[in-house]
């Protein structure tokens, strides 16, 4: 089968011939028909944060594929040297969830990896009720982008904040965030005025700088949630700013599998009423390479493989 193949640590996947997938743990073989690109699959190529990866290897974590009766299914964490970047798959059957008629291949994957993690941020995390403030930091990013809608659609005030202006103005004109402000310069002020006295959740994907601005505007009683390190991996809290407030630091794998089917089920069931959306771009197999450069220059949507 024609698949995105890893070669090398820390290299970038070219199109080859991979051997075919044989079923596993009762799981059936699915035909993909598009496979999501994300920045953990970079992560995982250079041999972090589990270890060196398999090589040769397929790439990818999470796609849509076509069961025998023509039914569709999204998959994700394929067991390796598989992954989702190939023509064939051989899919988990604790990791597999319906995709729902009139749900977009490409929409369909953008809310797995990436709208299963911001649901749990909001929702197993920091509980967000009606009438909080949020404020979601990085909202350009696929996960942003979800969390800011989500934050909207339970009822929160949402401020959006990210160096990326067209994405926020997106997000402002779409109705699903109430304030925007742009991370660039002196936005630590920008940050506290857009807060209307004080931020009862704040998602961050990307830490670094914007955290130690951002932890400063919460409330006390405030929930902070990280789940990312897109602006560097450190930063400083003051105590002051501490006392009273919860941080926690999110990763997937800590969320029960049946939360998670839970929360993919809400998400695409969102989409298909046409209350969430996220910018995504299609690309064949044959450019993978470019699709991979462009996923390490954040590239504001969500890169789909088609095949």
């Amino acid at each position: 089968m024609r698949a995105a193949i890893l070669n090398e640590v820390g290299g970038t996947p070219a199109v080859g011939e991979f051997e075919d997938p044989k079923a596993i743990d009762g799981g059936k073989i699915g035909r993909v028909l598009v496979a999501g690109l994300n920045p953990i699959d970079r992560t995982l190529s250079k041999g972090g944060p589990y270890g060196p990866p398999t090589i040769p290897s397929v790439v990818g974590q999470e796609g849509i594929a076509e069961l025998e009766d023509g039914s569709r299914v999204y998959f994700r964490d394929v067991r390796k040297p598989f992954g989702s970047m190939a023509e064939l798959v051989p899919l988990d059957p604790t990791k597999i969830y319906r995709v729902p008629d009139g749900v977009d291949d490409a929409l369909a994957v953008a809310v797995g990896i990436a709208g299963t993690a911001a649901w749990a941020t909001l929702h197993v995390r920091a509980k967000v009720a009606a009438g909080e403030s949020v404020l979601v930091l990085g909202a350009s990013g696929v996960v942003g982008q979800i969390a800011v809608q989500l934050a909207k659609l339970a009822g929160a005030r949402v401020v959006a904040a990210a160096r990326h202006t067209a994405s926020l103005e997106r997000l402002k004109d779409a109705g699903a965030a109430d304030e925007t402000v742009v991370l660039d310069g002196d936005y630590a002020a920008a940050l506290k005025d857009a807060s209307a006295g004080g931020y009862d959740v704040v998602i961050d994907p990307v830490f670094g700088g914007p955290l130690e601005a951002a932890f400063a505007t919460t409330k006390f009683g405030a929930r902070y949630v990280v789940c990312g390190m897109s602006a560097g991996p450190s930063a400083t809290i003051t105590y002051p700013n501490l006392i009273g407030r919860t941080v926690i630091g999110h990763i997937a794998v800590t969320v029960p599998p049946n939360v998670t089917a839970r929360a993919y089920e809400e998400l695409v069931t969102h989409v298909r009423k046409g209350q969430l959306s996220v910018e995504t771009e299609r690309m064949p197999l044959d450019k993978i390479s470019e699709a991979w450069d462009e996923q390490g220059s954040a590239p504001h949507r969500k890169l789909v493989i088609e095949f």
